[in-house]
């Protein structure tokens, strides 16, 4: 596909970066030429230098024949125009915009065809939210993803000493666990991908990624480990627009803290939230956080727009006690430096937001998609179309499907059946099908089997 990117920040770079790896013609357009060339320089990429929204610049990009424009630049008005002249001017198929503000977000009939055309608005605070709240929702876990609505969930857990089928091989799942079916979709073990079959041995700190009807994830993460008590309190560092969503989220089931340190923003977050607590202060002040009994926090997120003080402050909470830190980290090579050590989870909103933007570029009829592990992984849900004759996977069973190295079914979900995958189910038109890839190189002949004839969707 050939695809212009307004926009050379975090998000725009990342994706330029996952885009590129995989033979697409990119062109990525900024008005700061040193980013540029930072990106030139590690991607095989065009870069333009302008003003992203004006008709010159997007025409030197290419936008006359280009099949996608996303505009991810830091400011939502320069991404609804853009958006609008790529409409106007050079009738580009697909235009995806990131919209921050939730005045905008409120008002979707602003994005309609007659109005400001945007077909696909992402919302990385959004999703980040989201993410965040399905790690409260599931303690224990390292990630959480959704598939078909929510009736199925991807989750990621570390096995440690002591859960019931670590030290043993997977075949036994069954056994110990007769009434839920679950299947372990890919393990890493220090780093390395292990293809999980029957004879597959669990050991202790594996990052075990399964799957399961979303009912039956509590009952599989307690075989793996040790069952963390459901959260209660929850402390969360800065009030930004993340930290204001996830508490406005969440303060109906749990008991919430927000410590934010601009004054005038405490007093807008203490009318406009209902059930929380907002205390004005540092998230790194010790005597604050011990006067808040941070040693009985269930969980203390980090939220603001400073890595560094996420990292700090989230430390500190572990050290007075927290139970289980969180830091949003935009620095990605921070992430997996201060991951696992004394803060639980880094959270990356560029990995969080980019299945987002993935989703809409896939071939076939892929309607989620869920970068993983830094990018090098991608958990996806495509819809099978065709018939026996038409199709490379309809009518067959799951046995009978060549899939690419290190790929594999997790599950199918036909209507409001949970099927979790086993060589003899029969796939049918119109199944969603979850699929695990632990090398994204193979991402092309993965789309290759759910595409009808030679039409793309």
């Amino acid at each position: 596909m050939k695809i212009i990117i307004l926009g050379a920040g975090q998000v725009g770079g990342t994706l330029a970066e996952n885009l590129a790896s995989e033979e697409n013609d990119i062109t990525v357009v900024d008005s700061d030429g040193e980013r540029l060339r930072e990106l030139q320089d590690r991607l095989d990429i065009r870069t333009i230098e302008g003003k992203a929204s004006f008709p010159s610049v997007m025409r030197r990009a290419g936008a006359d024949d280009a099949d996608m424009l996303v505009a991810v630049t830091n400011s939502d008005e320069v991404n609804m125009i853009a958006c609008q002249v790529a409409y106007s001017l050079f009738r580009t198929p697909t235009k995806i915009a990131r919209i921050r503000q939730p005045d905008y977000l409120k008002r979707p009939e602003m994005f309609a065809k007659d109005a400001c055309p945007v077909d696909v608005i992402i919302s990385p605070e959004q999703v980040v939210t989201h993410h965040i709240k399905r790690l409260i929702e599931q303690p224990g876990a390292l990630q959480v993803l959704d598939f078909a609505e929510g009736r199925v969930q991807l989750v990621a857990v570390k096995a440690y000493y002591g859960g019931p089928l670590v030290g043993q091989e997977l075949r036994y799942i069954r056994e110990h666990m007769p009434s839920v079916d679950t299947r372990v979709a890919a393990i890493f073990r220090r780093g390395k991908s292990i293809t999980p079959e029957g004879s597959t041995v669990i050991e202790a700190d594996d990052e075990v990624f399964f799957i399961a009807a979303s009912r039956h994830i509590r009952d599989v993460m307690s075989e793996l480990r040790r069952l963390d008590n459901v959260y209660s309190r929850i402390i969360i560092a800065g009030g930004g627009n993340i930290g204001e969503r996830l508490a406005r989220s969440i303060e109906d089931r749990y008991n919430v803290k927000l410590i934010e340190r601009n004054i005038g923003r405490c007093h807008q977050l203490a009318q406009t939230l209902d059930n929380t607590l907002v205390f004005h202060g540092s998230a790194s002040d010790k005597e604050l956080l011990v006067s808040e009994n941070i040693e009985e926090t269930d969980v203390f997120c980090a939220l603001t727009n400073d890595d560094e003080a996420n990292v700090m402050s989230a430390m500190l909470a572990k050290r007075l006690g927290a139970r289980k830190v969180m830091a949003l980290i935009s620095n990605p090579a921070y992430v997996d430096l201060v991951q696992g050590g004394e803060i639980d989870i880094a959270i990356s909103p560029q990995q969080a937001t980019i299945g987002s933007l993935l989703t809409h570029v896939r071939r076939g009829d892929v309607v989620n998609v869920h970068s993983l592990r830094r990018g090098a992984a991608e958990a996806i849900e495509a819809i099978a179309h065709g018939d026996e004759n038409s199709s490379k996977v309809v009518g067959r069973t799951i046995g009978e499907v060549t899939l690419p190295q290190g790929t594999t079914i997790g599950a199918i979900v036909r209507d409001e059946e949970v099927l979790i995958a086993h060589d003899h189910i029969r796939i049918e038109s119109e199944d969603h099908i979850i699929l695990f890839l632990v090398d994204k190189k193979r991402i092309r002949e993965v789309e290759q089997l759910f595409q009808v004839g030679l039409t793309f969707f």
